[in-house]
């Protein structure tokens, strides 16, 4: 692609998402020596945007973030679209590929309003949409209410200092992008669980562009993509939707990856847990985990999953 080429990048119009495509942008200009102009930012309004009253799981899930993107590139508008990739659908279309996973941030969840978790006042108010933080939150500190927030990055941190919360959580990864590296506590993701997938940006494209696919290789970070497509495959494994409290950690030394896996129950009462360790380019035993978790598994934690979105 000369340097005269322009590159649409589609992306969502909130700030961590157009971070997220600046990111996109600076690493394929560097990769391909362009200058900054050869690649256009094309943003939209997602649907998960314009509706910030409900939890995700109850108005269309993963797919509000995708929909409008996906369409932009069935319809030519952009080359290609980025993403964080927890937020996409596990199954997608085949006329649509990951074209590039960039380096993976920092994993962890940040916790504002306390120091800690043991530091949260007994009975006080945590706000989080997610399943997830959720169902963990509760395991660990069932005395506590859980409360529905949703918004971006600014809205969530603006309700908790209205009072709408005591406390809530935050991804390490969106606070960095946005220059917010000094707000809250870190909380260790080997003790507190990842979500799947969680601080990994993904470009995709369609999939019978060529040109588009050899130019997101450049900047495909395969460690980064390993990780990211063995978490998705416990996804699919444990047919998680919107709805299913999934927390994952993968490490990776040489050439495996140790996954820890954690499912539980909406009300965190109950928690299964299990690991593997397989090769990178195993994405059966991801598969294989998933299985033996929801062998594992009591109803009350087998019911939120099977349903694939």
């Amino acid at each position: 692609m000369p340097d005269t080429s322009i590159l649409r990048l589609g992306t969502r119009r909130s700030p961590l998402a157009m971070a997220q495509a600046e990111e996109a942008r600076a690493r394929l200009c560097a990769a391909h020596g362009w200058d900054v102009g050869a690649v256009e930012l094309v943003p939209v309004i997602a649907s998960g945007d314009k509706i910030q009253d409900r939890p995700l799981a109850e108005i269309g899930g993963k797919a509000l973030w995708t929909r409008e993107l996906d369409l932009w590139l069935a319809e030519g508008r952009i080359d290609a679209a980025v993403h964080s990739m927890k937020d996409v659908e596990t199954i997608r279309p085949d006329e649509i590929a990951i074209g590039a996973i960039l380096p993976r941030a920092d994993k962890a969840d940040v916790l504002l309003g306390a120091a800690s978790l043991a530091d949260i006042p007994v009975g006080a108010k945590v706000g989080t949409s997610a399943p997830r933080r959720a169902a963990q939150l509760l395991h660990a500190r069932p005395d506590l209410q859980v409360v529905g927030i949703r918004g971006n990055v600014a809205t969530r941190m603006a309700k908790l200092e209205a009072g709408e919360a005591d406390a809530t959580f935050l991804a390490a990864a969106g606070l960095s992008r946005l220059g917010e590296d000094n707000v809250g506590t870190r909380l260790d993701p080997e003790v507190w669980l990842p979500a799947p997938a969680q601080a990994a940006i993904g470009i995709e494209c369609r999939a019978s562009d060529e040109r588009t696919r050899d130019a997101l290789a450049q900047v495909n970070h395969a460690e980064s993509r390993d990780e990211v497509l063995a978490e998705r495959a416990l996804l699919q494994g444990l047919g998680g939707t919107c709805h299913s409290p999934i927390a994952v950690l993968t490490t990776r030394t040489g050439d495996r990856l140790t996954m820890r896996a954690a499912i539980f129950s909406p009300d965190g009462s109950q928690r299964v847990e299990g690991t593997a360790s397989f090769a990178c380019d195993d994405l059966a035993a991801p598969g294989e985990l998933a299985r033996t978790l929801l062998d594992d598994a009591p109803p009350e934690v087998a019911a939120n999953f099977g349903h694939m979105e």
